[in-house]
């Protein structure tokens, strides 16, 4: 199988093409980080989904039963792999990297190609094709039988409610409304950017600006900013955590100056969301400091800057809401007030290897042992 990572999108387009290639060629399932979504199309038959700590069950799956791993521009870094000595523990393992210090620095590379990923990529459809392009057909087709079990599962569905917006509701939503627009999105740090990435979809390379292993609560909204201007009559939404946007929320004030007609979506949970959510893995649901009673007006905020406010709290409202935003030709902050103690599945618990996920409406007390914990 292959998997890749933001070495893919900073090799450049070329890269991307050569990427989508050799994936349709060989017939092999692609999975991505969090950082390389969009270098492989979301809607392209081979594709996985993300696979890691909050990926897909039939990525991780996937990179846990396949019996050669290849690695394109991404580090093996302890969101993707779990417990180290439990990850992948019967496949052969290729790495391409750019940069010879990630080569063996985490899991061993049974083949290390150093260089620019879209020159290894080139080189690796020549000299394939000129071997006849052959595959194991058979054995792929097996694969993929197991993969289609692993996909049976469903591990993104949930239970929604007619009451209270689930987030994943409201994403779902977003997706279904823009799908198929010019569309940039851009993400601050938390639950949200975990399901962004779990229920958008994404065609293309760069449409998705996230801070990544950095973790920078704040940076969606001048990200969002900045490709803007960058793309100025593209449609470009910040997903939010409302915590997360009001490190930020001055630089609104450029948006309004310069007429930029960015969209700040913002899932208010008024919670600090990972951090409850580890807290009520590790900490026996002992909350603290992860939680806000003293927030903003968020309408009255955006009509203080001089942009349009919508606030949003009934799924049935939600469409009408969504549509209202993205016909106003100018900067938004909407406020979608979501349920408040959603937690983010799939999830590998700390300590434990990347095929024993959490799903669905699972207990969440007691998954992490000490072992675990010490790692967090």
């Amino acid at each position: 199988m292959f998997y890749t990572g933001g070495g893919v999108i900073n090799s450049g387009p070329a890269a991307s093409q050569l990427l989508r290639e050799l994936v349709e060629a060989t017939g092999f399932p692609i999975t991505s980080t969090l950082m390389g979504l969009g270098a492989y199309p979301a809607s392209g038959a081979k594709w996985l989904g993300m696979l890691g700590m909050h990926g897909l069950y039939e990525a991780n799956l996937t990179m846990h039963g396949c019996d050669l791993m290849i690695n394109i521009g991404a580090r093996f870094d302890d969101r993707i792999t779990g417990r180290i000595n439990a990850f992948s523990p019967n496949s052969r393992k290729a790495h391409v990297d750019i940069d010879p210090s990630s080569i063996n620095k985490v899991i061993h590379a049974d083949f290390p190609i150093i260089g620019d990923v879209a020159h290894v990529l080139e080189d690796m459809l020549r000299i394939w094709k000129s071997r006849g392009s052959k595959t194991n057909s058979a054995a792929i087709k097996k694969w993929w039988s197991q993969i289609e079990e692993w996909r049976g599962v469903k591990c993104l569905s949930y239970k929604n409610s007619e009451k209270t917006i689930k987030p994943q509701y409201a994403l779902e939503r977003l997706e279904a409304l823009t799908k198929g627009m010019d569309r940039y999105i851009t993400t601050e740090v938390g639950q949200h950017q975990m399901w962004a990435a779990q229920y958008l979809g994404f065609e293309d390379p760069n449409r998705w600006m996230t801070s990544g292993g950095l973790g920078t609560m704040g940076y969606g909204t001048p990200a969002s900013i900045g490709v803007q201007v960058a793309h100025p009559d593209a449609l470009v939404i910040n997903v939010a955590g409302e915590a997360s946007w009001l490190m930020n929320m001055q630089e609104m004030g450029t948006a309004v100056q310069y007429r930029l007609p960015v969209k700040q979506f913002i899932m208010n949970n008024e919670r600090l969301g990972m951090v409850r959510q580890w807290q009520e893995l590790l900490h026996g649901e002992r909350y603290s400091h992860s939680w806000s009673e003293a927030l903003p007006d968020f309408v009255k905020l955006a009509e203080a800057f001089g942009c349009k406010g919508i606030k949003c709290d009934n799924p049935d409202d939600l469409d009408e809401a969504i549509k209202e935003m993205l016909a106003y030709d100018g900067p938004v902050i909407f406020d979608c007030l979501v349920e408040k103690h959603e937690n983010c599945f799939p999830m590998i618990p700390s300590g434990k290897a990347h095929n024993e996920m959490l799903l669905g409406e699972a207990e969440t007390q007691g998954v992490i042992d000490a072992k675990g914990s010490v790692l967090v």
